[in-house]
């Protein structure tokens, strides 16, 4: 391939993320809103963000928790929405992820392990762009019911 092709062809690709990340309401820098947040079985983590890039077919999320403790960590997830099982970066014991579109605010993750669902987990971002809600349900890796329901705030 000609340099000027690799060029046309790569300039193309970067136009069409930028295209699909003015479509997606997630992206951006999100903040744990603790107070309007709710953790079961807890505890609940002094703070987090989330900052959401877009990657072909998705996005990209670079999680950063502070636990009770106030000790950091980071984490980096990618969601392609195309309804097909990922390994997840997190597990510890092989769990998949299946991550889908719902509607133009809408997406959700289910974790798979040996074919049986664990744990769902909804994101909306509400009509304004203002306020990101995840909810969890379902039961963790570890076997511990999971009923969790996290408000962030737009950065």
């Amino acid at each position: 391939m000609s340099v000027r092709t690799i060029t046309l062809i790569l300039a193309l690709l970067c136009i069409s993320v930028s295209l699909r990340a003015a479509d997606e309401p997630l992206i951006g820098a999100w903040k744990l809103n603790v107070a309007k947040s709710k953790y079961s079985p807890g505890p609940t983590p002094k703070g987090a963000t989330i900052t959401y890039e877009a990657i072909p077919g998705g996005v990209k999320a670079t999680v950063r928790n502070v636990d009770p403790q106030g000790k950091e960590n980071t984490n980096h997830l990618p969601y392609v929405f195309d309804g097909k099982e990922y390994p997840s970066p997190e597990s510890q014991t092989g769990a998949m992820f299946v991550n889908k579109r719902i509607d133009a605010n809408t997406t959700e993750r289910f974790t798979m392990k040996a074919g049986k669902l664990l744990v769902t987990m909804r994101r909306v971002v509400s009509k304004d762009g203002k306020t990101l809600t995840v909810t969890q349900k379902g039961t963790n890796e570890n076997g511990r019911a999971v009923d969790n329901v996290q408000v962030y705030d737009k950065q």
